[in-house]
């Protein structure tokens, strides 16, 4: 369900009353609430592909990178887009430096798991569709393929699987709501 979250309603207060937030997963009942964590139960609780590596060090990493993501680069690269002036320099400067971060795990890889999308990549999801949008917006140029190539590489093979594509919201539907 869609949820207004500048009137939450009452479904959304009763499932997560904690942090009041969404996604929120309704299976049989009860609740899950989290992004990650809905991955995560996701992939343990129906058949098919895993977006989690089998091995448990690699499992491990994993976890640590989709947590990078979401804990580090979708708050800096967020709020950027929101600030101005010495607030936003100082933002530019944190997104960068993350970005950075990202630039150098690539290596030589075409997804953060290796050949296929795993839950690293669905993770960086904001930073390959999202942020761009926010940036135009903003007249930003944070991310750019220029000063972030393989990252730009790692983008159009992401945005291009047709898994994903066929599940990402239109662009001009983000650019109104934004």
């Amino acid at each position: 369900m869609e949820e207004d979250l500048n009137n939450k309603s009452s479904l959304l207060l009763k499932y997560n009353p904690v942090y009041k937030k969404i996604p929120v997963l309704l299976h049989n009942y009860k609740p899950i609430c989290e992004s990650l964590l809905i991955l995560e139960y996701i992939d343990e609780t129906w058949e098919g592909p895993s977006i989690w590596p089998k091995d448990p060090y690699e499992r491990a990493t994993a976890r640590f990178w989709a947590k990078f993501f979401d804990e580090k680069c979708l708050p800096a690269m967020w709020k950027v887009c929101w600030s101005k002036g010495e607030e936003q320099e100082k933002l530019k400067e944190e997104s960068t430096q993350l970005l950075k971060i990202l630039e150098s795990t690539l290596s030589s890889k075409k997804f953060f798991g290796g050949d296929t999308i795993g839950i690293v990549d669905i993770s960086g999801n904001f930073v390959a569709y999202w942020f761009g949008i926010l940036q135009e917006l903003a007249g930003l140029q944070v991310l750019t393929k220029e000063n972030f190539p393989k990252l730009g590489e790692w983008m159009d093979e992401y945005l291009n699987c047709n898994i994903i594509k066929e599940n990402l919201p239109p662009k001009h539907k983000l650019t109104v709501h934004f």
